[in-house]
């Protein structure tokens, strides 16, 4: 009985991330990683709107969280980011429903993975609408917003593919490495106005979208998936790939007052696959 007293006095309190009532706005957060931050955002206590293109999987998502954090205040909106005047209604309609957007978590889109040889120039246009535009036309109106007002935090992810050239994912690593660029950059612009800009950039994460990638993988190199998957955990250092709620535990720390001096760095997350400076 000592010893349970003992144990139970010595745990540390749980960290109070101070994100209770803020308004979250979460871009691609019916699925995967935003979906794992809005529940994460959700258990501290913020509002938290999700915007993304399918209605259906909005709904799939809402009914999720709201199972995970009965009472939890859950505002959804359908828009394709791919269109800037969208974007720009669904921030309107998530600043109606739940006030001022607070911390701004960019998770939408996902440049579709291509062996080099199948490349050709639309593959890399639409590249950059599906990832850099998506998180630009919304990150432009909310953080002038949040500048205007002199507090905010954004949290970008990206991905690794924008630190490390691979040959499957050449045009959305472009649009990567464009995105952590303005992440730094917008870092600079709006410190003095009181808005922090952040971004990881994930690895190998347990996603739907892992298997699209490991299928463009097998094709190049003319082995099957399950065998490519082997692979790439093999040269994992972790042995393992990551799951969604280990990414959204860094967006959670990043877009909160624990990171208060933590401004425009781009965070590699995966699990040391890459061992690069950053």
């Amino acid at each position: 009985m000592d010893t349970i007293r003992t144990l139970i006095s010595s745990e540390e309190p749980p960290m109070d991330l101070h994100l209770s009532d803020k308004h979250i706005l979460i871009t691609g957060g019916s699925k995967g990683i935003g979906l794992a931050c809005a529940q994460g955002f959700l258990a501290e206590g913020a509002r938290v709107s999700l915007v993304s293109r399918d209605s259906a999987h909005l709904a799939r998502a809402q009914q999720h969280l709201l199972a995970a954090c009965p009472g939890a205040r859950i505002h959804t909106v359908a828009a394709n980011l791919r269109d800037a005047s969208a974007a720009l209604a669904a921030l309107a309609s998530a600043e109606t429903a739940l006030g001022p957007v607070d911390v701004l978590v960019n998770s939408a889109g996902a440049a579709k993975r291509t062996p080099a040889p199948e490349l050709t120039p639309e593959a890399f246009a639409d590249a950059m609408q599906a990832k850099y535009f998506t998180t630009i036309h919304m990150l432009t109106p909310v953080i002038q917003r949040m500048a205007a007002r002199g507090q905010g935090a954004v949290v970008n992810v990206i991905g690794n593919g924008g630190k490390v050239a691979s040959p499957i994912h050449l045009p959305g690593g472009a649009a990567n490495a464009a995105l952590m660029l303005v992440t730094a950059g917008m870092a600079a612009a709006y410190g003095a106005q009181g808005i922090r800009v952040n971004a990881v950039n994930p690895g190998l994460t347990l996603t739907e979208r892992l298997h699209e990638g490991f299928a463009a993988e097998a094709r190049l190199q003319g082995i099957g998936q399950d065998q490519v998957m082997a692979q790439t955990v093999a040269k994992i250092p972790l042995g393992r790939m990551a799951e969604p709620e280990e990414i959204a535990n860094a967006v959670l720390f990043l877009a909160s007052n624990k990171a208060s001096y933590v401004t425009g760095i781009c965070m590699s997350m995966d699990g040391a696959l890459n061992p690069i400076v950053v």
